[in-house]
């Protein structure tokens, strides 16, 4: 009996032995508090794009997809570090997703924008950056720039004014009162 009792005690001190004081695993990385609180992944991924490490920021929304479930926000996000990333047709289907969850989610409408833009759909672009200025009631500049730049773009796909002057240019004349025609140099 003696001898079940100072080999229980043993075992008992060999097993608080293996659990270290703090109470933190051994499986949890040098310098990181597993009693704390971990950071939002949305959080991080936003701070990781401006840093310019698209990567890591898409990983860090896919954790946040985990955590909080799919929402525009995420989809937006994730379709944006694709898009950051160069990968056009990710980019465009996680938008338009985002899109399908919040039709006015602004992010994803101007992002949408522009992966529109660098297919070269300048038409399909403008119309979306018209419609994200308009939901954000032209306040932010990012979106109001893009729209001045797909209007320019547009309108200089359709009108050039050096193939007008090679073509002998175009005239306004008065026909008769408030009526006008275009005549050209031919």
């Amino acid at each position: 009996m003696r001898k079940a009792v100072v080999l229980t005690l043993c075992s008992a001190l060999l097993l608080a032995g293996c659990v270290p004081a703090s109470g933190v695993s051994r499986n949890n990385p040098y310098g990181v508090d597993a009693r704390g609180e971990a950071v939002d992944g949305m959080t991080v991924g936003h701070r990781l794009m401006e840093a310019g490490e698209h990567e890591l920021a898409l990983k860090a929304y896919l954790r946040a997809a985990s955590e909080t479930g799919i929402n525009a926000d995420v989809l937006s996000s994730i379709g944006s570090a694709n898009l950051a990333l160069g990968r056009l047709g990710q980019a465009e289907k996680m938008l338009k997703r985002a899109l399908e969850l919040d039709p006015n989610f602004v992010p994803a409408v101007n992002n949408l924008g522009v992966v529109k833009m660098e297919q070269g759909q300048t038409g399909e672009a403008r119309i979306l950056f018209q419609r994200a200025f308009a939901l954000d009631s032209g306040e932010t500049d990012s979106i109001r720039e893009n729209l001045m730049l797909a209007i320019a773009q547009s309108e200089a796909n359709v009108y050039d004014p050096q193939q007008e002057e090679q073509n002998g240019g175009f005239r306004l004349v008065r026909q008769e009162k408030g009526k006008y025609v275009l005549l050209s140099d031919l």
